[in-house]
């Protein structure tokens, strides 16, 4: 029987996939994580009047429709994309935000255009040096505060791409449609659904969710002086077997996933009895730069007992799994070997 996703609000809707979902190297699109800060919009935008505008800093502003973004050479790419507060809930310490546990995140096949090829057409100006990003969805609150959130230049340019299909498909409605931008190998805060403006900057967007929010700051600390939420961090978790599960003796099949962003998976270790010993796991599946990589180790388990089961993952760049996350008030980036670790029952 299929799970369900675990709706933690619904306006907005914030929904994790279920663990059993995330066994696979690419995540169906109906229980790919859901997190929004707007209302999504109920009916599709008719692709007749949406258009994506390009203005700010450069020589000539852009209209372009669906068709001519379409028309466009297409990009093809494999993108694990993970929510900032992923894994927020297995903190020791309790931090401010939705409780996702390890759902809050997937891996698709994005298809779309590159970012660079419509800069190139507007012409940047010299003193261009970020690009932020507004979708068409409504603010809830009186406030009416719009989501909107920048990256740097030299990251429009170099890695980022303007998504109109996932996993083959059309870009469903609650991933963006009809078209959403994806910084590769950051997190989901980067990467602005429902897409219809762009504006080149000379800075950093000021705005709420760029100074309040999406920053990693301490208890007493003003949040604009924390650092600016962007790349994901080294991590790996188990899906299979699941926390709490009781297990006959024998061969124990324990498997998972590893990611790092914009770096690669190098290794990943298994241990089973707390963080003592450490054994190599097998690498297992496709391999891509911004995607996540599957593993599994296969234990003999043969005296009956409780245990506790860790993974770590070491990236391309040589970063090794932290053995605890570094906590900060909105529980951002938990990328912790013991916060990730699961008990197990051998009868």
């Amino acid at each position: 029987m299929k799970k369900k996703m675990r709706v933690m609000t619904e306006k907005p809707l914030n929904a994790e996939t279920p663990i059993e979902s995330l066994r696979t190297w690419t995540t169906d699109n109906r229980v790919f994580f859901k997190r929004n800060q707007g209302q999504i919009m109920q009916r599709p935008v008719k692709l007749s009047a949406w258009n994506l505008i390009i203005e700010g800093l450069v020589k000539r502003n852009l209209k372009l429709s669906i068709e001519d973004i379409r028309s466009m050479p297409k990009v093809e790419v494999a993108n694990t994309l993970e929510c900032s507060g992923n894994s927020r809930s297995l903190l020791k310490e309790k931090a401010s935000g939705n409780p996702w546990t390890i759902g809050g995140v997937g891996n698709a096949i994005w298809g779309g255009i590159w970012l660079k090829d419509l800069l190139k057409m507007v012409d940047l100006k010299h003193n261009a040096k970020h690009v932020s990003f507004e979708g068409l969805d409504k603010p809830l609150g009186s406030a009416g505060i719009r989501f909107i959130r920048s990256i740097p230049l030299e990251k429009a340019i170099s890695s980022t791409i303007l998504a109109y299909e996932m996993n083959g498909e059309p870009l469903p409605l609650k991933h963006g449609y009809p078209l959403r931008a994806l910084a590769l190998g950051w997190t989901g805060a980067n990467c602005v659904k429902w897409l219809h403006k762009i504006t080149v900057l000379d800075r950093p967007y000021e705005g709420f969710f760029m100074d309040k929010v999406y920053r990693v700051f301490q208890k007493g600390e003003d949040p604009r002086s924390g650092e600016v939420v962007k790349d994901i961090m080294v991590k790996s978790i188990i899906t299979e077997p699941i926390n709490g599960d009781n297990l006959l003796a024998g061969t124990v099949a324990i498997r998972g996933a590893a990611y790092a962003g914009e770096a690669g998976i190098s290794k990943v270790e298994v241990s089973v009895d707390g963080g003592q010993t450490w054994i190599a796991a097998r690498l297992t599946g496709i391999e891509e730069t911004y995607a996540w990589r599957h593993w599994e180790y296969l234990w003999d388990a043969q005296k009956q007992g409780d245990y506790t089961i860790m993974s770590r993952a070491t990236d391309a760049r040589g970063r090794r799994q932290p053995e605890n996350a570094d906590w900060n008030v909105l529980g951002y980036g938990n990328n912790g070997i013991c916060e990730h670790a699961i008990q197990l029952n051998i009868v």
